[in-house]
């Protein structure tokens, strides 16, 4: 995807979940985390907006951890919300190409990574702020979804933090069924994950490797799946079913 479409994808996804935040109230639980009410989420993702933006602003090119969110009154959080989001929108926007700030996963620039982090972050939480209200979910078209999988598996839980890990090595084989290009192949270990991209390298049929557990559906089941933000039931599930029950348990972010 080009850093426009992940730039209007985060300017879409962070309006409406302005308007969920809003519309639910600042007591509405949050069922992907259920410590967290309505203002805890407004706080986290106005505390990462907040610091996305100084990145791209600033060039900063050392890791920080986002301030903290401001002592705000219920009915002030959400306007600083849509500042932040704003904030950050004409940011990327107007970035030049050859920003250079810090990045803390691969990218083909520092300007495309946090575009795309940020449109991908914004896109859970506003599905969280979306079950949050009990309103249905605003659909995700498929090929950003299928690059959020493609996030999630080659990016965020290759990393050290990662928890999925097994003592026994396991394959876990991902396919997205209406994007192309869009099938995984995950190694798991004691280590982090290593996932290797397999869709295309036989004309788009996949691969004949083995996998311990298959899973597959449409990218956007998947990937709210991958997330933890929607049960394992709406996607075809093939194997051993002890690895669906260790991403539950270990992959939330």
């Amino acid at each position: 995807m080009e850093i426009t479409e992940f730039v209007e994808a985060l300017r879409l996804d962070g309006a409406l979940l302005a308007a969920a935040a809003e519309e639910a109230g600042p007591d509405a639980r949050i069922p992907a985390c259920p410590e967290w009410r309505m203002r805890d989420l407004v706080a986290h993702v106005g505390r990462v907006h907040h610091w996305a933006a100084r990145y791209v602003t600033e060039g900063l090119e050392q890791p920080s951890t986002p301030d903290a969110a401001p002592d705000l009154a219920d009915q002030e959080l959400v306007p600083w919300l849509r500042e932040g989001h704003h904030r950050l929108v004409v940011a990327l926007h107007e970035a030049p190409p050859s920003l250079a700030a810090w990045a803390f996963l691969p990218a083909p620039s520092p300007l495309a990574f946090w575009a795309r982090r940020q449109a991908h972050e914004t896109a859970i939480h506003r599905a969280d702020a979306q079950q949050a209200l009990g309103a249905t979910l605003t659909p995700l078209p498929p090929a950003f979804a299928a690059d959020g999988i493609d996030e999630i598996l080659t990016g965020i839980h290759s990393q050290k933090r990662s928890r999925v890990r097994t003592a026994q090595p396991k394959t876990l084989r991902v396919r997205a069924t209406d994007a192309a290009d869009a099938e995984w192949t995950v190694h798991l270990s004691e280590a982090p994950a290593r996932t290797l991209r397999t869709s295309g390298k036989r004309g788009g049929a996949g691969t004949d490797e083995p996998a311990d557990l298959s899973v597959e559906g449409p990218a956007e089941a998947l990937y709210l799946t991958l997330w933890n933000r929607a049960p394992w039931d709406g996607l075809t599930v093939n194997g051993d079913e002890a690895l669906v029950r260790l991403w539950e348990e270990h992959g939330g972010i």
